[in-house]
């Protein structure tokens, strides 16, 4: 079922959401840029009708960006994951400013606190989203982490961006989570400088976007 809204207005609402103040790297905070958010979400709904009446969690949610479009494309209920508190803060500003109601944020650990079959969330979602950290620095395997944890939560999809240059190695780790992974579409992610460490004001990374069909 195709969405309600044309994309060009879809990513001008997106562009609207309030990023990180103060970027914390250990957490890997980077904002989804609002074109890559659109085309993400608006893939996920007009080809795949995996958003709109559907119950949606957001995992690493950050400031709400893919949370608030999943909601802004109708979503039944979109729950954003975050374990940063200050980030959570932007989020729910962000929900409120853009007077979306069918959203949830909840702050937590999502590797430690919904990894379990105990968790009140283990299959409670329809779809699982997410722009995990890519596991630079400190975080290495970082992005598969959470694509296990989304496999505890999801009872049939999920969709997530990765770099391009981990897809081989994604697409074994996907078998050994008992989930058929395929690639549905490329996109170059342009990260903007964030962190002192940076050399240049802005670099592009090669980004998958990963449809994962949970068995």
């Amino acid at each position: 079922m195709s969405a309600t809204i044309k994309l060009k207005k879809f990513e001008g609402y997106l562009q609207s959401i309030d990023s990180f103040e103060k970027p914390k790297i250990l957490l890997e905070q980077y904002v989804t840029p609002s074109h890559i958010a659109s085309h993400f979400l608006f893939t996920i709904q007009n080809n795949y009708d995996d958003i709109r009446g559907k119950v949606v969690a957001d995992l690493g949610a950050g400031t709400g960006m893919l949370t608030i479009g999943s909601a802004i494309l109708e979503a039944a209920l979109c729950v954003g994951f975050e374990i940063d508190e200050e980030a959570l803060t932007i989020a729910k500003n962000n929900a409120d400013e853009m007077e979306v109601a069918s959203v949830d944020f909840l702050q937590c650990d999502v590797l430690n606190d919904l990894s379990s079959e105990n968790c009140r969330f283990h299959k409670a979602f329809d779809t699982v989203i997410m722009n995990p950290p890519f596991g630079t620095k400190k975080n290495a395997g970082m992005d598969m982490k959470f694509l296990k944890v989304a496999t505890q939560l999801s009872q049939s999809r999920i969709y997530s961006l990765h770099k391009t240059s981990t897809r081989s190695y994604i697409q074994k780790k996907a078998k050994e989570f008992n989930c058929e992974g395929e690639v549905i579409a490329e996109l170059r992610y342009n990260l903007d400088s964030s962190y002192k460490f940076h050399k240049h004001s802005s670099k592009d990374i090669e980004v998958d976007v990963w449809r994962f069909n949970v068995k």
